[in-house]
């Protein structure tokens, strides 16, 4: 027969965790709102793991976050992720040479990496400009028009005056 956890909440708590489960636009707060609120009811850890498609060991930590923080206990931790690769002053320098002079995103990155800067890819670069408002488009290296004589006016077109 499986462990059953001490798992009762007051009346405070369950109206909070139904909070999240309603508005939270964090859907892994939702799901362990969801798991709290199932262990609250007269069921174990593994029918609730059943119940939510989940392992035992994920309904069992969900609860002892729980416990040991409360409400924070919901939402995940900040991760720290890789470093950027154009810090704010390079990115200002960006801006500032885009602005100068319109360019290429390869020229850019050229004038960029002669400036001792660190080489990045050029989608990196365009991401940065963008985030900072610039409007970044292709290079077209044609924008010859086919050349139209002007035309009468076609039939449909006469106005009866």
């Amino acid at each position: 027969m499986g462990k059953r956890l001490d798992t009762r909440l007051n009346e405070e708590d369950r109206l909070a965790l139904e909070q999240v489960v309603r508005k939270s636009p964090d859907w892994r707060a939702r799901e362990r709102a969801k798991t709290l609120l199932l262990l609250s009811q007269p069921l174990l850890s593994r029918e609730v793991a059943k119940l939510q498609n989940l392992h035992i060991e994920t309904v069992r930590m969900t609860w002892q976050h729980w416990v040991q923080q409360g409400m924070d206990g919901l939402v995940d931790k900040p991760r720290s992720g890789a470093p950027r690769k154009l810090d704010e002053s390079a990115v200002d320098r960006l801006v500032q040479w885009a602005k100068e002079k319109p360019s290429t995103a390869v020229e850019l990155l050229q004038r960029h990496t002669q400036a001792q800067g660190t080489p990045v890819n050029t989608d990196t670069l365009i991401r940065a400009l963008k985030a900072k408002g610039l409007v970044w488009k292709r290079t077209r290296h044609c924008l010859k028009k086919s050349e139209m004589t002007p035309s009468s006016p076609s039939p449909a077109r006469k106005s009866t005056s």
